[in-house]
């Protein structure tokens, strides 16, 4: 935590205590949650953002939609529309949001859709006859009583460690991991050992019930665009500007730099929304490389636009975490 940040702690506390209080009402039942009687997963976390939940989704999508018919229900963070939006060809990343947008042109064959009120959205989708539902950044939203709860946690910033807002980057308390079935530790060094991986388990005392799982960002060894893709090793002759509006773009910064590709940054926040004055500046630019988020935000406009693409992997104990998620779907259809 930063030392200035330090100084919002009381304000940390008071909003503790508003949390506090509102998952008792929901553990009395005086708020009610719903459950359902298909199989429904949440991929969430306890912080704001950048644990990796994307790549998960993705991940966690990809295999089930072999064997099911899956829909995606997200909330559609900074989309210009409101209520339920299901995602379609005349559909624009303003109308659902960057992720969601990215969902439906990546993942064929999945429904995807948006929706505030998680209930409606599900009741919207439930008509559409689909086998599961996978809610998108949902773990807080307590009105929904998922099956299946999977909790991501970044390898350098585990909620264990963290503080409330604003002091710190959790929006719920650390005790509410206990609700959890799954605890994915994400975006891990690649040469992180057994011995390490057992200290960070008893670090997180998970209960008897959960289950812990070690993953880490794997980057494509190519850049794309929608005609083509370019190896890393033809960039060292460009001048590469890179832009990312995501949570934490360190590990992208890290692997490039290892990659020896030098380049400058142009750093937004998390779901920034380009001004027309930033897309005139960029179309300036020889050669843009940005993340697969905000390349579905910026490629509408730019030509000299590309995205290194990442995917979620393992570090050990993938087919028992994918045997886990099948295990709940068999289960529950």
């Amino acid at each position: 935590m930063r030392s200035w940040r330090k100084l919002l702690l009381p304000l940390s506390c008071i909003y503790g205590i508003v949390i506090y209080v509102r998952n008792c009402l929901f553990d009395a039942q005086v708020l009610k949650s719903v459950s359902y009687e298909f199989p429904l997963i949440c991929i969430g976390n306890l912080s704001v953002g950048g644990t990796g939940k994307t790549p998960m989704t993705e991940y966690v999508v990809t295999f089930l939609k072999e064997k099911y018919k899956v829909a995606i229900l997200s909330r559609g963070y900074k989309r210009a529309t409101k209520g339920f939006v299901l995602a379609a060809k005349n559909v624009s990343v303003r109308d659902i949001g960057d992720e969601p947008f990215q969902y439906y042109h990546k993942l064929k064959g999945v429904t995807v859709a948006v929706d505030e009120d998680r209930r409606h959205g599900i009741r919207k989708l439930e008509a559409k006859n689909v086998e599961v539902i996978v809610l998108d950044d949902a773990f807080q939203h307590r009105k929904v009583k998922a099956g299946l709860n999977i909790l991501l946690s970044t390898y350098s910033e585990l909620y264990t460690d963290d503080f409330l807002l604003p002091a710190g980057n959790l929006r719920d308390l650390k005790s509410q991991a206990k609700r959890a079935d799954v605890i994915v530790v994400t975006k891990c060094p690649e040469e992180l050992n057994v011995e390490s991986r057992e200290e960070i388990v008893k670090k997180l005392k998970i209960a008897p019930h959960q289950e812990v799982y070690f993953s880490k960002i794997a980057y494509s060894d190519t850049v794309r665009n929608t005609a083509e893709a370019i190896g890393l090793d033809e960039l060292n002759d460009k001048e590469i500007t890179l832009v990312t509006g995501i949570a934490h773009p360190g590990p992208l910064l890290e692997y490039l730099k290892k990659k020896k590709i030098h380049f400058k940054h142009q750093v937004y926040a998390d779901h920034h929304n380009f001004t027309t004055s930033e897309i005139e500046s960029l179309k300036k630019k020889p050669f843009v490389l940005t993340t697969e988020k905000d390349f579905v935000r910026l490629e509408p406009y730019l030509e000299n636009l590309y995205y290194l693409p990442i995917t979620t992997a393992f570090l050990a104990d993938e087919k028992n975490f994918q045997a886990r998620i099948l295990n709940f779907t068999t289960n529950n259809s």
